[in-house]
């Protein structure tokens, strides 16, 4: 018996095996829930070698800068699972690498409307439709991927960092009003972890590094530690969560910039414990 047997999830940004949203879908499906996929028309075909490994019963192309395409979408979506939705994954973002990487000021207005448009905006489209089906359901649970750069500077995140801002507040404002119909909307925000998005983050490796040497857990996150904390927000494990950032970052949020010298030392004598 998984803790998901029988729910229905529709997970939306799988481009290959390293993406967060297919660690995601794995874990789901490993729990028991049933899966559809959801992807950009340009990477169908990878996505449809990967299907069979989580069983989907659909992989479905959406573009969700038009939003027709996304009511189209979830009319199949009610089609497949016969007018009903348990859990939905968002984890998509996007930004022109012209307004990545350069300086903050130079940002132009177009980049802007464009990452917040696919990386906030999309979000609150899908729950609105994603809406009358979870109803439907009797409650259900809509969860996204976030980043600590929405928070404090990470240098070279420029306006990904204000969508991922805009990303959070709108968790907030929809776990308020979708409380009352029994869905919880929540955002898990992950270390630094090895995706095809990563190489907008400055020094990636380096940021990899730190997490292996700072963070209590003395290691980086692995798409296994998202995954579990996903089927967490989707379970009723976490029936009275809602409206939360969920950080999944070994506990480095808690550390201080002055922990550097004593992490060090915790790290050597681990190594000389061969722990």
């Amino acid at each position: 018996m998984g803790l998901l047997d029988g729910k229905r999830a529709l997970v939306s940004g799988v481009t290959n095996r390293t993406s967060i949203a297919w660690g995601i879908a794995e874990a789901l499906h490993r729990q028991g829930a049933r899966i559809a996929l959801t992807c950009l028309e340009g990477n169908l075909r990878r996505v449809r070698k990967l299907g069979p490994l989580v069983q989907a019963e659909g992989i479905l192309p959406c573009d969700v800068r038009n939003e027709e395409e996304v009511e189209e979408l979830f009319t199949r979506v009610g089609e497949l699972y016969q007018g009903r939705l348990d859990i939905l994954v968002h984890s998509l973002a996007y930004a022109d690498f012209a307004d990545l990487g350069e300086a903050f000021l130079q940002l132009r207005r177009e980049g802007w409307h464009t990452a917040i448009d696919v990386s906030a905006y999309s979000f609150v489209s899908m729950t609105r439709q994603a809406f009358p089906l979870m109803k439907a359901s009797g409650g259900g649970s809509i969860m996204t991927l976030t980043y600590a750069g929405g928070e404090v500077v990470a240098p070279g995140y420029n306006v990904m960092a204000v969508a991922k801002a805009a990303l959070e507040i709108s968790v907030l404002y929809l776990a308020y009003e979708l409380g009352p119909e029994k869905i919880r909307v929540n955002a898990l925000s992950p270390g630094p972890i090895a995706t095809p998005s990563a190489v907008v983050v400055e020094d990636f490796a380096a940021a990899l590094h730190r997490y292996e040497i700072r963070s209590p857990l003395l290691r980086a996150i692995t798409l296994e530690d998202i995954g579990g904390t996903a089927v967490y927000l989707a379970s009723e494990l976490s029936s009275g969560v809602t409206g939360t950032i969920l950080k999944v970052d070994g506990g480095m949020h808690c550390v201080a910039p002055f922990a550097d010298v004593h992490k060090a030392v915790r790290r050597s004598e681990k190594e000389e414990q061969g722990v």
